[in-house]
């Protein structure tokens, strides 16, 4: 059987819960899967047929080692599902300007440059027209130094966008009303077809949607204007085994807010026929690259 190492972090040493539904169906295929810590220092990368980057929840915090580590996998000719190309594009948000520029819609996001002089947050809002927007690093995950900022009160988020701004950067994205009151919609695709979708929303008081912060998930059928638009999102980059879209809807309108290409969570877990479905787009992949 070929070996496919389950990238993963070490809080995850023997896999999410979701990710280990993908065992049996890759087994099917004749794919032994196994986890492997993507920064320890004494695996043996050389040993897999593929690398298939999975919980790696934490390359934010590392997002140097975690990029050369990409490239260390590339140039050692070892296959990395996504591909690399696409990771290290992926890894930092400002690949969301580069899909604004092909027409897909995004949430509005004021993206300051580092030469720029010190910005206002209350100033900004106001020239901008917004009531309320998130701050955000261009590289996270998971909400990481991610604050909620009102036009009404900047202080608090002030002091994280200047050093976010001086630092590793930062962007300032207009906060979507309907999150709370609708959701943030999770549109799954394997190998650039749709399987299936999810609504989150924050728990009462809160604008994040993940778990992490009481956040819930459900799933849910999409309007065809929002499978449309995620649709023609996925299609805006190169060939995916795996994507997230991740949006919400303004005024009838499917907004991207993020298109996740690296560690998403895919919630194999709700939809029975996704962990297959994620399986033979793994097995394809891996056979054109062995």
């Amino acid at each position: 059987m070929l070996r496919l190492a389950l990238a993963t972090a070490s809080k995850y040493p023997t896999l999410t819960e979701d990710d280990r539904l993908l065992l049996d169906p890759l087994a099917q295929h004749g794919i032994q899967a196994h986890p492997a810590i993507w920064n320890d220092p004494n695996q043996d990368w050389s040993a897999c047929a593929a690398v298939l980057i999975r919980s790696c929840w934490d390359y934010h915090l590392q997002p140097e080692r975690f990029l050369a580590w990409i490239q260390q996998l590339h140039a050692a000719n070892i296959p990395i599902l996504n591909p690399a190309p696409l990771l290290r594009w992926n890894a930092n948000k400002s690949y969301l300007r580069d899909l604004d520029t092909k027409g897909v819609p995004i949430v509005p996001t004021f993206w300051p440059e580092h030469n720029e002089n010190l910005i206002t947050l209350q100033q900004k809002l106001c020239d901008l027209g917004w009531h309320k927007a998130v701050v955000k690093p261009r590289i996270s995950a998971t909400a990481y130094r991610t604050q909620l900022v009102t036009k009404d009160d900047t202080s608090a988020a002030q002091k994280l966008f200047d050093e976010l701004h001086r630092g590793p950067g930062v962007m300032l994205q207009k906060y979507i009303d309907s999150i709370t009151t609708e959701g943030e919609w999770s549109l799954i695709f394997f190998a650039g077809t749709f399987s299936h979708a999810i609504i989150k929303q924050p728990r009462p008081g809160d604008f994040r949607v993940q778990n992490d912060f009481g956040g819930t998930a459900r799933r849910a059928d999409p309007p065809p204007h929002v499978l449309a638009s995620a649709i023609r999102a996925v299609e805006a980059v190169d060939p995916t085994v795996y994507a997230r879209v991740d949006g919400v809807v303004d005024d009838g309108r499917f907004l991207l807010m993020e298109l996740e290409l690296i560690e998403p969570m895919l919630f194999l877990a709700d939809h029975p026929e996704a962990p297959t479905r994620f399986a033979a787009a793994i097995a394809n992949a891996v056979a054109r690259t062995t």
